[in-house]
Formats: C-alpha cells, structure tokens, sequence
C-alpha cells in the first residue's frame, strides 16, 4: 500500500538507514537493540593516550605534585616513555627538585621531545640567574621549534633580564605576529618598548589587546626590576674589572726581591729583636709603635 511504503520510507531514514530489505517494523525493532549504553572497552594504546592526557591536564591546572603520582602510577601500568620522563621532568622543575629535572631534560636532548627539554633547562638557568646558560638553551629550543610561541617569548624575555634589549625584539615580535591575540606575548613586546623608554609603542601595543590595568602595572614593575637588575650587574661587572687592573698593576710594578734579600731578610732585627717580616702582621698602632722615627718629634731616636 502506498500510504505503508510512505511511512516505512521516512521511518527508515529517521533510523539510520536500517538493513536493506527488511520490513519496516523488523527496521524499527534492529535499530532499537544495536546501540549500547556502555562505553565500548578502549584499546590498550587508547587508554595508554588518555592517561598522559590525563597528566597533562593535572600539570596545566598547576596540581604538580598529583601528577608525578600519576607519572608513577603510569610508568608501573605502561612502562616508561619519553613524553612520561619529559612530563616529570616538567612536575619535578615546577616542585623545586631542580637537580633531578636536569638530569631527566639532559636525557631527553635529541628526539621529539629535545626542544621541550631545551626550553626547560633555560628556566631553571634563569630561576638561577645564569644568563649565558639560559640564553644558550632557550635559542636551541626555538631553533628546534621554531614556531612555538612560548619557546619566542621565553628567549625574548631572558634577552631583557640580561640587558640585550636590541636582541630581544626579534623573537618578542615572532611570538606576537604568530599569536596576534596572545595577551602574554602582546605584554612582553610592551615590556621591550618601556625598557627601550618608547612608551608609545608599549601604550599602543597596550591599547590593541585591550590590557588591563593590572597587566599594565605588572609591565611597569618588571621593567623596574630587570633596569634595577641590569645596573646592580654593570656595576658588579666593573668593579670586577677594577680589581683585576688593580692587580695586575701590583704584580707588574713592583720588583720581585733577589736572592740577596731574601737572604738577607731574616737578619733585619728591630730593637725588640723581632724579624722585620713578623712587624708586618701587626696592626698599624704596633707598627708606629715599632718604627724608627719617633712620632712626636718626627726624628730618629
């Protein structure tokens, strides 16, 4: 009948399309049974991906110390992996266990996670305040991956708390043209304008991505600490420098005793009948005490 085909037609395309040939009421009743509420039982390489998810997610709501449970957890039910050893190196950095992170990032210095690893050696380097080492490990790291916008920023701002402003711009301004919207990347650019005194820049780059007073302030403040930064090291560096001219200046200019006065030496007595050489290890009030020009009438007694 047509008005039964009619409606064995429509039933059939609102089911999916059931097995050709079948009526429409053996249709209607197939579709009912085949579908499941339970979840179908995940391949092992499935649930093996979804646990390091599971990690990952825990360690970008900051629960470090979870997830180096579960990076435990893991390497018993799975075995141990790159990504799991890069992710506790990760959870061990963010914890304080400094040493124990770099021995698990130096261990991961080739393959798919060696620019990862790179770019975690460059923090701890910089929590320490090594800047050549951090420099050194953040530019491999973007060498590596070169489009990694966090990788950029990092370098750039390493670059400004060393003083290298110049060399700063580059990556700062990667980071921004590969991220327009990036707030992070936006603040460090405005970051480089203030320390460079372009207020303009830093106002406008402010005013595009609609920073607000906060982060603006937090701009401000970096940018008086890495000045405050660079100065206490110049001038660390140069009286470094003075201290070495100085010293070498005293080694140069003053003659080397010879043999005969050092042979000589023990035999200079004064008064007391103390080697002149001890007469030096005493303070200056004993050393006038023991000269040979009396103080009060400037001649020798």
């Amino acid at each position: 009948m047509p008005g039964l085909r009619t409606h064995c037609m429509h039933t059939g395309l609102l089911l999916a399309l059931a097995t050709l040939g079948a009526g429409c009421a053996s249709s209607t009743a197939t579709y009912l049974r085949a579908p499941s509420l339970a979840e179908p039982t995940p391949a092992p390489q499935d649930s093996r991906n979804a646990y390091l998810e599971l990690i990952q997610r825990m360690q970008q709501q900051g629960a470090w110390y979870a997830s180096l449970a579960h990076v435990d957890a893991f390497r018993q039910r799975y075995g141990d992996t790159p990504t799991l050893r890069l992710l506790q190196a990760d959870a061990l950095r963010e914890t304080g266990q400094t040493e124990a992170a770099i021995a698990l990032y130096r261990g991961l210095d080739s393959g798919a996670q060696a620019a990862a690893a790179s770019h975690g050696l460059g923090l701890i380097a910089a929590q320490r305040d090594q800047d050549d080492a951090s420099e050194q490990a953040l530019a491999k790291a973007t060498q590596l991956q070169p489009l990694n916008t966090d990788y950029l920023g990092d370098l750039g701002y390493a670059r400004l708390r060393a003083g290298r402003y110049e060399e700063a711009r580059e990556p700062l301004a990667k980071a921004l043209e590969l991220a327009p919207g990036n707030a992070k990347a936006t603040a460090n650019l405005a970051l480089w304008a203030v320390l460079r005194g372009d207020t303009a820049t830093a106002e406008r780059l402010a005013q595009q991505a609609n920073l607000g007073a906060d982060t603006r302030r937090s701009i401000e403040q970096q940018a008086q600490q890495i000045r405050a930064r660079v100065q206490q090291r110049q001038a660390a560096a140069s009286a470094a420098a003075t201290r070495h001219e100085r010293a070498t200046v005293s080694t140069t200019s003053v003659p080397a005793p010879s043999r005969m006065q050092l042979a000589a030496e023990p035999q200079r007595t004064k008064r007391d009948g103390a080697p002149a050489s001890d007469l030096t290890r005493l303070p200056p009030s004993m050393l006038e005490r023991f000269s040979t020009t009396d103080p009060a009438s400037g001649s020798t007694p």
